[in-house]
C-alpha cells in the first residue's frame, strides 16, 4: 500500500495531531515528533478527506437553517435567490448513469474536487467577515461559518497531498483557482445579506459534490467494487 511521509502529511494538511473528525484532516502519533517514522497510508488519507468532506457539507446544511432563522427574526421572507447566478464555479457535472460513472477518470475526480473546493474558499472567508457585522447574528451561526472556512482550506490541501499520491508529481497541471471577486460584491445592507445567503445557499450543492466525489474516489482506490453514487 502507497505510504507517505509525516513531512508530507503535516506540510498539506497544516498539523499532525491525534484528534476525533473536527480535528485536522489526519493524524499521527504524538511519539512521532522527529517526523522520520511517522507514515500514514493513502486508505486514511482518503477516509479524512471524506471525513472532512461530510463534515463541511453536514455544516453547510446547518448553516442555511441557520441562516432561514435568522432572516425569519428580522421579518425577511422569500429572499429570492437567482438559480445558477453564484452556483457553480465552472462546469462541473455530476454523472447521471452507471455507465458516465465508468468512463470517468479518477483524475477527472481529483480535479474537479479541487475546482469546487478552491472556488469556494474566498466566498466562504468573506461570509465569515460579513457576519460579523450583522446585529444579533446567531453565535452558532458565526460559529459554523468560521469552521467551515477553516475545513475547506485544510481540505483543499489533503486533497493537493491526495493529487502526488494517486497521480505523481506533475501527475496534474493545476491552474489558478477563478476569480470571484466580482462575484460577491454588494453596495447596501439587503445585497449583503443576499449575498451572504446565496454563497452558503449554493455552497451546500457543491458541498454535495464534493463528499460524492471524495466517496467515489475512495471507494475505487480502496474497495474496487460496487462504486456507484446509487
Amino acid at each position: 500500500m502507497k505510504k507517505t511521509t509525516v513531512l508530507q502529511v503535516c506540510v498539506a494538511f497544516v498539523l499532525c495531531s491525534l484528534q476525533p473528525v473536527t480535528g485536522s484532516t489526519v493524524d499521527c502519533p504524538d511519539e512521532d515528533t522527529a517526523g522520520t517514522s511517522c507514515t500514514i497510508s493513502l486508505e486514511k488519507l482518503l477516509e479524512r478527506a471524506v471525513q472532512h468532506a461530510e463534515l463541511i457539507h453536514h455544516m453547510s446544511e446547518e448553516s442555511k437553517l441557520l441562516f432561514d432563522e435568522m432572516l425569519n427574526s428580522f421579518g425577511v421572507v422569500n429572499l429570492h435567490i437567482s438559480e445558477g447566478t453564484m452556483c457553480s464555479p465552472k462546469s462541473v457535472p455530476v454523472p447521471m448513469s452507471k455507465t458516465e460513472i465508468q468512463q470517468i477518470s479518477d483524475k477527472w475526480l481529483l480535479h474537479s474536487v479541487l475546482i469546487l473546493v478552491q472556488f469556494w474558499i474566498n466566498p466562504l472567508v468573506d461570509v465569515q467577515a460579513s457576519l460579523m457585522n450583522y446585529e444579533n447574528v446567531p453565535s452558532a451561526l458565526l460559529n459554523r461559518s468560521k469552521l467551515m472556512s477553516s475545513k475547506i482550506i485544510s481540505l483543499e490541501q489533503g486533497i493537493l497531498v491526495l493529487i502526488r499520491q494517486i497521480l505523481g508529481e506533475g501527475g496534474l497541471v493545476l491552474e489558478g483557482a477563478e476569480d470571484t471577486s466580482d462575484r460577491f460584491v454588494s453596495s447596501d445592507m439587503l445585497e449583503t445579506v443576499r449575498r451572504d445567503y446565496s454563497v452558503i445557499y449554493c455552497f451546500r450543492k457543491d458541498a454535495h459534490k464534493i463528499q460524492t466525489f471524495l466517496k467515489l474516489l475512495k471507494c475505487r482506490q480502496i474497495d474496487k467494487e460496487n462504486c456507484s453514487f446509487f
